[in-house]
């Protein structure tokens, strides 16, 4: 399996500021949110990359990764049919490859020495076939994310073999179809917002929109077909992801990067400054 191509989606009408926010990333440079998005990418090997964005904005968003050293191509969303249609619309671009997927309100920060993306496309080729990242999380925060059941893979740790996928589950249904042995109670295997995929996939989505061809596709629907198809993994992934989306989301991924990053101490002096100041 070959992966050399990446598809960001930032084309969604609620999030499509997101990617132009500004956070100081590790080494206290001023980044957008895509710049650093397109960063996870090259810190994975791959510097031919796709931005899904919505119709008009690719001049925008052009200027805001003029200085990375990656082809950028930007593909409007004509018809906004959700996050699989999104995908959907990089079809051309990836022709018949596997390809690295990111979300474009998402900020990835790693632990150690190897970036989030890497350890997943290398992962994905060793094991040939799609792999997705998840967090073991509790189920409170089941309504933010898609989640998968299966069982760890004999002799790998880590790893598990997906057998189901369901889209921000109730704790009910999770309890009930999500099982995965060895897990603490309560606790889920969700989507950390990073995919190597397949373009088995592109298929899936496709035949998906042309049934439904009045509704929005959903991507934890394909990935679970895919599962149901061919061989499909997730690794459990160390580092954080950060929604810049919700609440708080952006100071949250500007507080994770700060304290990664070379102003490490200097943060954490302020920050107690500040608690104190409320004491």
């Amino acid at each position: 399996m070959r992966v050399r191509k990446a598809v960001i989606t930032a084309a969604g009408a609620a999030q499509r500021n997101l990617p132009m926010q500004t956070l100081i990333d590790q080494h206290g440079k001023e980044r957008s949110v895509l710049s650093l998005i397109v960063g996870e990418a090259l810190q994975a090997g791959i510097d031919d990359i796709c931005v899904v964005v919505w119709p008009g904005d690719e001049a925008a968003y052009g200027k805001l990764v003029a200085d990375q050293p990656a082809r950028v191509t930007f593909i409007p969303q004509i018809e906004p049919r959700g996050y699989a249609h999104s995908i959907w619309c990089a079809r051309d671009f990836l022709g018949s490859e596997g390809f690295l997927h990111l979300v474009g309100d998402h900020i990835y920060v790693e632990r150690g020495d190897v970036g989030c993306g890497r350890l997943l496309v290398e992962t994905a080729i060793a094991e040939d076939c799609a792999v997705s990242a998840v967090q073991i999380t509790h189920e409170s925060e089941l309504p933010n994310f898609g989640a998968i059941g299966g069982r760890q893979e004999t002799g790998k740790p880590g790893i598990y073999r997906v057998e189901t996928v369901l889209e921000k589950p109730s704790p009910t249904q999770a309890e009930q179809q999500l099982i995965v042995p060895g897990l603490r109670n309560a606790h889920y295997l969700c989507f950390f917002g990073m995919h190597v995929l397949t373009p088995h996939i592109l298929e899936i989505i496709g035949d998906m929109l042309a049934q439904e061809p009045h509704t929005n596709v959903s991507l934890s629907a394909a990935l679970a077909e895919l599962a149901r198809r061919e061989q499909y993994l997730a690794i459990i992934e160390r580092g954080g992801r950060f929604d810049v989306g919700v609440k708080h989301g952006l100071f949250l991924a500007q507080l994770a990067l700060g304290i990664a990053g070379v102003d490490r101490e200097e943060l954490l002096t302020q920050v107690i400054r500040v608690l104190a100041s409320n004491d």
